[in-house]
């Protein structure tokens, strides 16, 4: 008689992985998957995301030729979605922030997959418990500065709002903003990169490191890239960052910087080709080497 673990299929996990690589107890990543959008008003279904990079993540290469390297022999673990509250999305942050500080507990590097960018405020809470002197590097078309959006302090709008009452920022190929929300970085003088200083700045990623502390959790909304690389994206944006250059920042920041942990947010699957998702999975891939090999 067949063993009956045999009868079933293996779980979801990133690219695919089995025992041991797969198993949380040798792995050096945990992935947590948040399939939330709870606050997205104009394109929903980034709560697909996360499924969406995992599936894709399967037919990744595990061999990386830049780095020469078969990323998946530190272990990645992948963890089971965190389930949505759908009561407020302050409850819901707050569940990621018990899921990220128990990763952390455990002596792992975390990696989130939204889901709408609100929830990256619960892993910023959990890291500033253990790190003191963090930053946020923040890549997004969208500066995210609002006090309050639609009735919540909590949207995916206000959200490096509310990550800036726990750490400075950085902000990278923003071309998108409200009045207020220029007005306030007017204000503060806060650190902002627009796409159209990425453009003409030879030395812009020398100036972008250097803005930044010593340990930095990197929040990646996917619409920072040009809708022609990843238009399945909640609320694209034209004109937005290519593959190559956003690796060259990533790597660049990973060699000078102590990356501690990221999240890939707002893959919107059914608004782009089946590439996006897959050019995320190779992303999340790409950053875990550079942050910990």
């Amino acid at each position: 008689m067949k063993e009956i673990e045999n009868l079933f299929l293996p779980p979801k996990n990133f690219a695919g992985l089995s025992s041991p690589f797969a198993d949380i107890e040798n792995a050096r990543v945990a992935i947590l998957p948040v399939p939330y959008d709870g606050t997205t008003e104009w394109h929903g279904g980034t709560r697909e995301g996360p499924r969406a990079i995992i599936e894709a993540s399967t037919y990744l290469e595990l061999f990386d030729m830049e780095l020469k390297q078969e990323i998946y022999l530190m272990g990645i673990h992948t963890l089971p979605e965190l389930q949505p509250v759908l009561s407020n999305p302050e409850s819901m942050i707050y569940n990621v922030y018990l899921a990220t500080k128990n990763i952390v507990k455990q002596d792992k590097f975390p990696v989130m997959f939204g889901g709408e960018h609100s929830l990256s405020l619960g892993a910023v809470q959990a890291l500033k418990e253990k790190y003191n002197d963090m930053s946020v590097l923040h890549m997004d078309a969208h500066a995210d500065l609002r006090e309050e959006y639609m009735g919540t302090k909590f949207n995916h709008a206000c959200t490096m709002r509310r990550i800036l009452e726990y750490c400075p920022i950085t902000q990278v190929g923003i071309r998108s903003l409200s009045k207020e929300e220029h007005g306030f970085i007017r204000m503060n003088k806060m650190i902002l990169f627009e796409m159209s200083t990425l453009r003409d700045n030879q030395k812009i990623v020398f100036d972008i490191v250097n803005s930044l502390s010593n340990n930095i959790y990197v929040s990646i909304d996917l619409d920072v890239f040009d809708p022609s690389i990843m238009s399945a994206v909640a609320t694209p944006e034209p004109d937005g960052m290519l593959w190559s250059n956003s690796l060259k920042l990533l790597k660049a920041v990973a060699v000078k910087k102590n990356i501690i942990g990221f999240d890939l947010m707002e893959l919107c699957p059914q608004e782009g080709p089946a590439a996006c998702a897959y050019t995320a999975a190779k992303l999340a891939y790409k950053l875990i080497g550079y942050s910990l090999l």
